[in-house]
């Protein structure tokens, strides 16, 4: 990667810092960011990553939502269904947080800004913002895309309750070759109770 090791120990630290940040605007994804980017470093651990990929992706992880800055509180914090508009705001935010990001260029070079971008694309083509499919996604997108589906799943949200971790797992499991990476889903189950003792370790924290 051309700039892996230039994703330092501050760059990590500032990019923790903008997760919570992110997490304290939108309410109801109390340390969301950082659920998202363990997650993701343990299922690119899994898959056979190497350490600097895995880190990549962990400070990637940490960033996702940072385009969420750029969509009103009130959207944000809005306990019924979403008009037309209101969706189309919040489905902005991969691009949103691309954009904050692409001036630094460490961050764009190493694909931290093609990952924030694009981990709501979905592997059949469906998702956003580009309508990217398969391989055209950055794998580190298709393991966020997983992670934080975990997590979002394990949070009570207005309209619906937590899952358990074993719904949720059900859940990812039902959406491979769809909404998820096959070979994501694989890592995933191959690391599924190491994942549940690590959500369980950051929740306690």
């Amino acid at each position: 990667m051309p700039c892996a090791s230039a994703v330092t120990e501050i760059i990590h630290q500032l990019a923790e810092s903008l997760g919570k940040a992110i997490d304290a605007k939108d309410t109801y994804t109390l340390a969301h960011s950082e659920e998202v980017a363990v997650i993701s470093q343990t299922l690119a651990l899994s898959m056979g990553l190497g350490h600097q990929m895995a880190d990549l992706i962990h400070v990637a992880g940490h960033l996702h939502d940072l385009g969420k800055i750029g969509v009103p509180d009130e959207i944000l914090a809005k306990t019924t269904t979403l008009t037309p508009k209101e969706w189309l705001a919040i489905r902005r935010h991969p691009d949103i947080g691309a954009d904050i990001l692409a001036p630094i260029a460490c961050l764009r070079e190493c694909g931290i800004v093609d990952m924030v971008r694009a981990h709501h694309e979905r592997f059949d083509g469906s998702g956003y913002p580009q309508g990217l499919a398969g391989g055209h996604i950055p794998l580190g997108a298709r393991i966020i895309a997983v992670a934080d589906s975990l997590s979002a799943m394990l949070q009570s949200r207005p309209y619906r309750a937590a899952k358990t971790f074993d719904e949720a797992c059900r859940e990812i499991a039902h959406g491979t070759g769809s909404q998820f990476d096959p070979k994501v889903v694989a890592a995933f189950a191959r690391v599924r109770d190491r994942l549940r003792d690590l959500v369980a370790m950051l929740r306690i924290e």
